[in-house]
Formats: C-alpha cells, sequence, structure tokens
C-alpha cells in the first residue's frame, strides 16, 4: 500500500471500539496481482475522500472460494466460505464492498446458503451512489475530454447480477465519448478468464477468447478500455498487449478513471 493511505483493518477498528460503515473485501487480485493492486489503492482513495468510515480484513481475509467452486470443488468452496463466514460474522460485518465480480456474487448470492446475510456492493455501484449524491465530480483538468471510452460488462457483474448502468454512469460523468462495442450488456461477451479459466491454459482452437474479444474493442477505435474487474483487466491488458498497442490503448479500472477524474 502507498505511504499516504493509512487502511485500517476490522481488528484495529475493534480493538478501538469502532465499527466501519463498510467492510472493503479486496479479494485475492486485489492483494496480490501487481497491476489489481492499483485499482485497490484507487478504491481506498475514493473512500477516503468521500469520508466513509472503511476497514479490511487484511490476513484475516481468505479466498471467497469462487474458483474452487467454478472447478467443481464445492468441499473446498464451503470450507472456505465458512471460515470467512466465522470472521465475517465475528465482527458483525452489515455492509461488504468489493472490485470482484467475483466476490460479489458470491458473497452475494452464495453465501447466505450457508449462514453469511449481507449487503454486497460491487464498487461500480458505490461509485454511482456517490456521483448521484454529487460527492464524487470531476475537476477542472478534465483529463478524458475527448478521449473514446469502450466499456467491456464482466460476466458476473452484467448477465450474471444485471449491474449494467453503475459503471457506465462513472463514465458518462467524464467529458468523453462512450463508444459501445457490438456485443455488450446482456449479449457481452466474456473475457476468457471467468468459470476458473484464469487458472489454466486455453484449450486449442481458432483464436483466444481475450483476443476476439479485444478486436471487438479495437473495432470502436478506442483510446480506454474500461474494466470492472481485476479478471477482465489481466485478459484485455493482454489483448491489447498482443497488438503491441499498449501505447495507443489503455486499458483502466472504472475505479481508476474515477480516482483520475476527481484528482485523486
Amino acid at each position: 500500500m502507498d505511504n499516504t493511505l493509512h487502511i485500517p483493518t476490522m481488528a484495529e477498528m475493534a480493538a478501538k471500539g469502532k465499527n466501519p460503515e463498510i467492510l472493503f473485501w479486496v479479494g485475492c487480485a486485489g492483494s496480490f496481482d501487481e497491476r489489481a493492486q492499483h485499482i485497490t489503492r484507487d478504491i481506498c482513495k475514493i473512500l477516503n475522500h468521500v469520508g466513509l468510515k472503511f476497514a479490511i480484513l487484511g490476513t484475516e481475509e481468505g479466498c471467497t472460494g469462487d474458483p474452487a467452486k467454478r472447478a467443481g470443488n464445492e468441499f473446498l468452496f464451503q470450507m472456505q466460505a465458512q471460515m470467512n463466514i466465522q470472521t465475517l460474522n465475528t465482527y458483525e460485518i452489515k455492509k461488504i464492498v468489493t472490485a470482484c465480480p467475483h466476490c460479489f456474487n458470491t458473497l452475494k448470492n452464495e453465501y447466505p446458503a450457508l449462514g453469511g446475510q449481507y449487503e454486497v456492493v460491487h464498487h461500480s455501484q458505490l461509485i454511482q451512489q456517490l456521483i448521484d449524491e454529487g460527492k464524487l465530480k470531476q475537476t477542472e483538468g478534465k483529463p478524458f475530454k475527448g478521449k473514446r471510452i469502450t466499456f467491456h460488462d464482466p460476466c458476473y457483474l452484467g448477465r450474471g447480477n444485471n449491474v449494467y448502468e453503475a459503471p457506465r454512469k462513472a463514465l458518462e460523468v467524464l467529458d468523453a465519448q462512450l463508444v459501445e462495442m457490438k456485443r455488450c450488456k446482456s449479449n457481452g461477451l466474456c473475457c476468457g478468464a471467468g468459470g476458473a479459466q484464469m487458472f489454466k491454459e486455453p484449450e486449442k482452437g481458432r483464436k483466444d477468447i481475450n483476443i476476439e474479444r479485444i478486436d471487438e474493442a479495437l473495432q470502436t477505435d478506442p483510446h480506454i478500455i474500461a474494466a470492472a474487474c481485476p479478471f477482465c483487466m489481466t485478459m484485455l491488458k493482454d489483448g491489447v498487449k498482443n497488438y503491441n498497442k499498449e501505447q495507443e490503448v489503455q486499458v483502466l479500472d472504472i475505479a481508476e478513471i474515477t480516482a483520475r477524474a476527481n484528482d485523486l
């Protein structure tokens, strides 16, 4: 974490007898993937900027179990889930925000059956709420003025949970042009990393899915491809790199775009 950010843990807050408004569920990618750590930092900057009291679990946070479940290991999933639920319930957590649609989907839809009842919000939904409340506004510099931005819908956010407008709201307030890919929203194409595919080599075929998706993104002639999932981020960046277009096309998360637009 960067030195200008103090991010309290639930253990630290509990020791002081305090309760945060929000638990920020960082997730495996947000914790350990170097690229996704930038997203984590920007979410913390946004939360600090608007004055929301939040905390993370730190070393007490475990994988939600999503990859295990998607790969077919229900036993491991339930073990991981129950350990997390025990921790969350010990701290009497009520509201969780996360940047990972896989964590979002699992915490929101699969933990309740195992005793984990929480209000779970994706970071794009929180950003939309903060924009609607007037707590996030563009700086005068308008760093995205005139930029063409296309948004890639993550499967577990879009088709999985019907969240389409929240990430677009963060882009629509910019002085930029939002251009949609041919396959978007409920007809969006997977980046290729869902269903635990992130952790294995692709099967032989005509073309990798992330290359197919990048082909569609590049057809919009974008300056920026916006993402809202760390898995999608990896696949989209690899696709851009495949065409040696890193200098021409940036892949940025909604949180990174929002942080830059607000000069955070």
